[in-house]
């Protein structure tokens, strides 16, 4: 599997969002909306090596538009990240060879470095919100489910996932976070 081929022929952010059907104007208001701050972006900048960022969603996941446009903010005001994004059902190969406790859970990030090689992982939701859905989430009505999970994420504007991404980012080789 060639990390390198897949993050060059990976989409763009907006790319991605050109082909989205799903969630559109959500994707747009939450990226526009997002605001890395200076410390983050200083955090970033601060790497001892560029990173890429390959990402494996779809417009439909409510975890992927609510963390990947953060961290799609994060790369922008960096110079030390670039991110791609490729459709998980397209790249199930890829997916499966990332499976979280056995699911194909996304968002899916894949930390890549210079040379292309998997060092680190995040995903897929900031870990409060997965200890929450393990333990109690899944217990619950789909309905009531997905409203606590709107709600947790409007109340946290992005920030544990960026603060969980830059963890992973300057842990370095063999971080696995949020799984």
């Amino acid at each position: 599997m060639n990390l390198q081929d897949r993050f060059h022929s990976a989409l763009t952010f907006a790319e991605f969002l050109a082909g989205a059907t799903k969630n559109v104007e959500l994707w747009r208001d939450l990226h526009r909306l997002s605001i890395t701050p200076p410390a983050a972006a200083a955090r970033a900048n601060a790497l001892a090596a560029k990173r890429h960022l390959l990402i494996l969603a779809e417009d439909w996941c409510g975890d992927a538009v609510n963390t990947v446009p953060v961290i799609v903010r994060l790369a922008e005001a960096s110079r030390t990240l670039d991110v791609r994004l490729l459709e998980r059902d397209r790249h199930l190969d890829l997916m499966d060879t990332h499976l979280t406790n056995g699911s194909r859970s996304i968002p899916l990030v894949m930390v890549l470095d210079e040379r292309f090689t998997e060092i680190a992982r995040w995903g897929p939701r900031p870990r409060e919100l997965q200890r929450w859905m393990l333990s109690t989430g899944l217990g619950m009505e789909k309905t009531a489910r997905y409203r606590f999970i709107r709600t947790w994420y409007a109340r946290d504007r992005g920030q544990t996932t960026l603060a969980e991404i830059l963890e992973v980012l300057e842990a370095g080789p063999g971080q696995h976070a949020a799984a």
